[in-house]
């Protein structure tokens, strides 16, 4: 029987990975979920026990038509949409000169254009509640970059600066939002869902090539646990003050400490000239 006061998530990417694992467990916690999928049939083992609670649809979130499609049918079937989680996405390797632009470009349709037409549709629904809570998917990184992931840094450092402002224009209005920051997770990201540029130039091989071996090399051996994933932020979904960024992963916590400690060092050796642009006081 369906809880009419239980909450009701809008999940994108839910065939594989983290949104399969997050759809699992929000429908195991007794919440209703909208669990998308460019290919419904895939996640049909998901919603076959709650079949009151969970609406299988499909969406692909570069086409803006069938994103409010979505929504209309998610708002009509559960009268609202309570927690938007924006996890579809992919990741691509090349050195920055090695990239397509053909790939680049529905590299960053999936990843940043297609999210902010899912937000800007959902959106109006929260508003008008005054209530909801906005999830990015966003990576570590997000905050930190390396070799090979240009492109995929790019897209996700566009979804950390979204969603800070986006943070500060509807926090006001009753609406949280939490960017997600995952380390090395055991999904398909370096794996099946991992794309890449036919493009190798030598000049590269010992940076950005060797960081594409290593990256898909870690498939199927990520020390990141989905479903653990899943109850985190099932959690910040939860609380009662949640946060703006949360890192997933002891990796990610170490990586990010140390770019932070990094970045201080530089901006304290380099404070006289970052001071010294202004205007003379006085």
């Amino acid at each position: 029987m369906v809880v009419p006061q239980s909450p009701v998530w809008f999940i994108t990417g839910c065939s594989t990975g983290l949104g399969r694992a997050l759809a699992t467990a929000v429908l195991a916690r007794g919440h209703r979920a909208v669990v998308t999928a460019r290919d419904p049939a895939t996640v049909s083992d998901i919603v076959a026990e709650h079949a009151d609670r969970a609406l299988p649809l499909a969406l692909d979130v570069t086409r803006p038509d069938r994103v409010r499609a979505a929504v209309e049918q998610a708002e009509a079937a559960f009268g609202r949409i309570d927690v938007l989680v924006n996890n579809a996405g992919y990741g691509y390797l090349a050195a920055i000169e090695e990239g397509e632009d053909e790939q680049i470009r529905e590299l960053f349709d999936t990843n940043v254009f297609g999210l902010v037409d899912v937000v800007r549709a959902v959106l109006p629904g929260m508003r008008a509640r005054r209530a909801g809570h906005i999830v990015n998917i966003s990576s570590l990184g997000g905050l930190v970059a390396f070799g090979a992931t240009g492109y995929y840094h790019a897209t996700k450092f566009a979804v950390e600066g979204l969603s800070e402002s986006l943070a500060a224009e509807v926090g006001p209005l009753g609406i949280r939002v939490t960017l997600v920051e995952p380390a090395a997770f055991r999904t398909n990201w370096s794996g099946p869902s991992m794309r890449q540029s036919a493009r190798h130039l030598d000049d590269y091989a010992a940076t950005a090539g060797a960081r594409r071996a290593s990256t898909l090399a870690t498939y199927g051996r990520q020390p990141g646990d989905p479903a653990r994933a899943a109850e985190a932020i099932l959690h910040v979904v939860e609380a009662e003050d949640p946060p703006l960024r949360l890192l997933l992963g002891k990796l990610a916590l170490d990586v990010v400490t140390a770019r932070l400690d990094s970045l201080k060092g530089t901006m304290d050796a380099w404070r006289h000239l970052t001071v010294g642009a202004d205007y003379p006081e006085g």
